[in-house]
């Protein structure tokens, strides 16, 4: 099963630009934060793989995700989440401390 090199060109770009935006979103989270340092790392690595890779079934086999077409998914996911991170700021501090007994079972 081959690849047109239409659609291999827009399968191509439709990453560059989800990864482009995932990257744009983390810059609004701080630098220490966890999610934004290894989000970064691997929308990077996988960035310069759709950038440099132009036969699909070989970015496949780099990414190790699956067909092309669930990686887009993945990344559309990913800037859904990355977006909702921004919103939920998981790296302020708490509102208030946790119950003593939260992580203790039975109760």
């Amino acid at each position: 099963f081959g690849y047109s090199v239409n659609l291999i060109s827009g399968l191509n770009t439709r990453l560059r630009i989800l990864y482009t935006k995932i990257l744009g979103v983390l810059q609004n989270i701080p630098k220490d934060a966890a999610y934004r340092k290894y989000t970064e790392q691997i929308v990077n690595q996988r960035l310069n793989l759709v950038q440099t890779e132009t036969d699909v079934q070989k970015l496949q086999d780099k990414l190790n995700s699956g067909q092309i077409e669930e990686v887009i998914l993945q990344a559309e996911n990913e800037l859904s989440l990355s977006r909702k991170m921004l919103q939920w700021k998981p790296w302020e501090p708490l509102v208030e401390e946790p119950p003593s007994n939260q992580w203790k079972w039975p109760i």
